[in-house]
């Protein structure tokens, strides 16, 4: 059955499991059927040039699942043939980060026991991301990813494109080289936009409006496109400030914080200073999550809705039903404006 030529010694999918994968597609396929013996321990062992014992945790594991029957002096035998095979599904992202990880557990939670989720991080390195989808391509029914690089989005469209298009779904962006391929997005000028407009009447208390914006991350310039047509359209004195340094904190002025350690920062200078947040000052953070919610009595956010991202993206996935969709936006007011 050329069953060496089905095995990847490079994988970083255990041996054992890879066996156990085999012999569940080819009772699939109907190549063993219910009630019939399959290959002993021995001779999966010789034909496929692994050890005993690899084999042995296979046909174990298998057993377990209640997948194989052993029958005591004559071998295994084919126990469940109808069975549900659970969807390996590869999550693909640029770095860890809060809401990073809420889309990780809505993903997992909705996809419940009919998908296996392995996280894997190439942290802004395209290289990385391109060895990761080479030795991956053929281990997973599906890729959901996050792509997000310096200046390389070709080569990253292009390392994309070498996996089956009915296999892959893009979240959080999409790269224009990529415009057909399905994708759960943010739009992020046109977000920052509608919401801040929500918050335009605390926002006109304040006589200048700053994006702290810290062009050496890899957030998306669209961001800056958005505020500047924002403040443009409500005739909003405004900057953009790259490097936030502490002589950029002023009385009457409000901030909208793109990273959370500028955010952090920020509200250390502010209580060293006695300036309190929603009077002297005025705050708005990127991105939803509990901390903000408690911190100095609540800051008020713009953000994307996580949860919502890996839901969608789990829902597609278990429908088969793969499309374009705009993750929703909202402003969320508290204390700090």
């Amino acid at each position: 059955m050329d069953y060496d030529l089905r095995i990847d010694p490079d994988s970083e999918i255990p041996k054992y499991k890879q066996v156990v994968d085999l012999i569940i597609s080819d009772i699939e396929a109907g190549i063993f059927k219910k009630g019939q013996r399959i290959p002993s321990i021995n001779e999966t062992s010789e034909e496929l040039l692994l050890s005993r014992d690899t084999v042995e945790k296979a046909y174990v594991y298998l057993r377990k699942k209640g997948i194989l029957s052993p029958v005591r002096g004559k071998g295994y035998y084919v126990n469940q043939s109808n069975f549900q095979k659970k969807l390996k599904v590869a999550l693909v992202l640029n770095k860890l980060s809060n809401y990073k990880r809420s889309i990780y557990y809505s993903l997992v939670e909705t996809l419940g026991n009919k998908a296996g989720v392995d996280v894997f991080i190439y942290n802004h390195n395209i290289g990385k991301f391109e060895e990761i989808l080479e030795n991956q391509r053929n281990n997973y029914d599906y890729f959901v990813i996050l792509p997000q690089f310096n200046d390389e989005n070709d080569k990253g469209a292009e390392a994309i494109r070498k996996i089956p298009r009915k296999k892959v779904l893009l979240i959080d962006r999409y790269l224009d080289a990529l415009k057909d391929y399905p994708v759960v997005y943010q739009e992020f000028d046109k977000d920052i936009q509608s919401a801040l407009e929500q918050g335009i009447g605390l926002i006109r208390k304040y006589r200048k409006l700053n994006l702290v914006f810290p062009q050496k991350e890899l957030y998306s310039k669209k961001i800056m496109r958005g505020f500047q047509i924002f403040c443009q359209v409500n005739k909003l004195e405004f900057s953009i400030i790259d490097q936030f340094v502490d002589e950029d904190v002023h009385t009457n002025q409000a901030y909208v914080f793109v990273s959370d350690d500028d955010l952090y920062r920020f509200i250390k200078i502010c209580r060293q200073k006695n300036q309190a947040l929603g009077k002297e000052v005025g705050v708005v953070a990127y991105n939803e999550n509990t901390v903000k919610e408690l911190l100095e009595n609540g800051i008020t956010t713009i953000s994307t809705n996580h949860d919502e991202i890996g839901r969608t993206a789990a829902q597609m996935i278990l429908s088969g039903d793969f499309k374009q969709i705009k993750s929703p936006f909202a402003f969320i007011r508290r204390n700090s404006l």
